[in-house]
Formats: structure tokens, C-alpha cells, sequence
């Protein structure tokens, strides 16, 4: 897989995240097992930055190796956090199970961002 292809994935997999939390977040929550955000504009403000990170990666996959830093930033730190959160979330603070689905994606988009990112260095 090259850089601007994991960039066009990368993107849709957080448009399809970003739509349902901005546009229906009381549905999308209880689709995953987790309670009715309150107040709302928290899960919208999750889907706000989840477009944000789309955007970015749909930005990025059109000059791949001048923007080489935002997979950097967005697709090795951003999604490996966050998979690190989920887990962490999940073992502490019992959230759904659901939500080892978005540990376990991200963590995986990030590892297969950092494998690209190192193996074009």
C-alpha cells in the first residue's frame, strides 16, 4: 500500500465515523452499546474533529510525500492514541465492548501508517 491510498482509506474510514456523530449522535451512541452523550455537542464536537482528520487525510493523499506529516501526525499519533484510549477506556472505565471495534481499527490504521511511513524513509 503506498501513501496516497492509505491516505483516501484512512479518510473515508473517519468520514464514516464523523457523519453519524454530527448528524445523529443520540442514534449512534446506543447503536454501539454506550449511553446518550449529554450534553450531545460533546459526541457532535468528536465528529467535528473526526471530519477534520478526514479532510486532512483527503488533503494529504494529493501530495503524499510533501505532506508525509500529517500521516505523521494524524495517522500514527492521532490514531494510535486513540486506539491506546479506547483500550485503556474500556479496561478502567468499562465502555462498551463495542468500542474495541475503534481500538482495534485505529490501532491498525496506525500501525499500517507507521509501517508505510518508515518503509519510504
Amino acid at each position: 500500500m503506498n501513501l496516497k491510498t492509505l491516505g483516501l482509506v484512512s479518510g473515508v474510514y473517519d468520514l464514516l465515523l464523523a457523519l453519524p456523530m454530527l448528524l445523529a449522535a443520540r442514534e449512534t451512541a446506543r447503536l454501539f452499546g454506550a449511553p446518550p452523550p449529554v450534553p450531545v455537542v460533546n459526541a457532535q464536537l468528536n465528529g467535528l474533529f473526526t471530519l477534520s482528520l478526514a479532510v486532512g487525510y483527503f488533503w494529504a493523499a494529493r501530495a503524499p510525500e510533501a505532506r508525509r506529516g500529517y500521516y505523521w501526525a494524524a495517522g500514527v499519533l492521532a490514531k494510535g492514541l486513540g486506539a491506546l484510549l479506547f483500550l485503556v477506556d474500556h479496561f478502567t472505565e468499562g465502555s462498551p465492548a463495542s468500542f474495541l471495534l475503534f481500538s482495534a481499527t485505529d490501532g491498525t490504521i496506525a500501525l499500517l501508517t507507521l509501517a508505510v511511513l518508515l518503509r519510504r524513509s
